[in-house]
């Protein structure tokens, strides 16, 4: 089945290894960006994977289409034009010292956009899925526009639309992301989220009794999914439950309810090498596992494990394949040399 991803592809900056922004006197560049994430790790999963944005004519830009087609991603569906290609730059944090992103998209190619510059139903040709995330919208009025017409469009011709919610505070308001998100999440049947998106775009808050030692019981989870899907009428919720150990070590599982019943996913305890991408890592894998055929369960194990090995993966891009991921959600995580 060929997926659609919708969003912004940009350079990342970062200083070498743990530097700090003020020690550092030269910057790694990679490219990546929430939804090429997306598209890259379906593309190295087997199926087909298409890009949608808007880029500027010029070689950065190239270089960052050829860092898609080098994994067989599609980007028939890229426009060219504007002024600029959007950067972030990365802070890695370690231990009790927490990651820092800046970024610099004001401005940039998809950022000025315009509904005028995509045609849905040809790029929708073929497709059985689209995805988008919450940071799109939030790059503007006119994006936010833009994706409301895919949204609608994809949903009228079939297509299964999944949306992570992945709200940015560096971007928007709690409350324009809410009335933006509020107004896409009618056409979206994959939801994916966490508690604290829920709280903070949705409303959507823990009750007393909902909540052991602070933490969110799995009634709790199951309770706000199963308003999601009453309010906007999804046909999943998916939500990932991150303890944050430190900087450098997360506990990582997931949860998932189909509008009747929950499935929780098993525990990793994970020692970070690159955190970007970890969330992208699992939708990935839940579209490539739901599109599979898999059972609610196993499709959210295929995704936790996918979106642990991100993890262990420097850069935006989870270059691992089907029987890693397997391999893993498969109980096998002891890490030992393969020969």
């Amino acid at each position: 089945m060929k997926t659609i991803c919708f969003g912004e592809l940009m350079l990342r900056l970062a200083p070498e290894g743990y530097l700090r922004f003020s020690q550092a006197d030269r910057f790694g560049a990679v490219f990546g960006g929430a939804e090429a994430n997306v598209a890259v790790s379906l593309a190295n999963f087997g199926t087909e994977a298409e890009f949608v944005t808007k880029l500027p004519q010029n070689d950065i830009a190239g270089a960052a289409i050829n860092s898609l087609r080098r994994f067989g991603v599609g980007v028939s569906g890229i426009v060219r034009g504007g002024p600029r290609l959007g950067l972030y730059y990365l802070e890695k944090g370690a231990s009790q010292r927490p990651s820092k992103v800046v970024y610099d998209r004001a401005g940039s190619s998809m950022a000025l956009a315009d509904p005028a510059d995509f045609d849905w139903e040809k790029i929708f040709e073929g497709a059985g899925w689209f995805h988008f995330t919450g940071i799109t919208p939030a790059l503007g009025d006119n994006v936010a526009a833009i994706t409301m017409v895919a949204a609608k469009t994809a949903k009228r011709m079939g297509l299964t639309v999944s949306a992570d919610v992945n709200y940015r505070q560096n971007l928007w308001s709690r409350e324009k992301a809410a009335k933006v998100i509020g107004e896409l999440m009618p056409f979206v049947d994959v939801c994916i989220t966490n508690d604290g998106q829920a709280k903070d775009v949705f409303g959507i808050t823990p009750t007393a009794n909902e909540l052991f030692d602070g933490v969110l019981t799995p009634a709790g989870y199951t309770r706000i999914a199963r308003e999601l899907c009453g309010r906007y009428g999804f046909s999943k919720v998916a939500m990932t439950l991150r303890e944050s150990i430190s900087a450098s070590d997360n506990n990582w599982a997931a949860m998932m309810y189909n509008g009747k019943d929950s499935v929780f996913s098993r525990k990793y305890a994970m020692h970070i090498v690159d955190r970007v991408g970890g969330g992208d890592g699992f939708g990935a894998g839940l579209i490539y596992a739901l599109q599979s055929g898999k059972n609610d369960q196993d499709a959210l194990e295929f995704a936790v494990a996918a979106g642990c090995l991100k993890h262990t993966i420097e850069g935006d891009y989870n270059l691992v394949s089907v029987s890693e991921v397997e391999q893993l959600a498969g109980g096998d995580g002891s890490g030992r040399v393969q020969r």
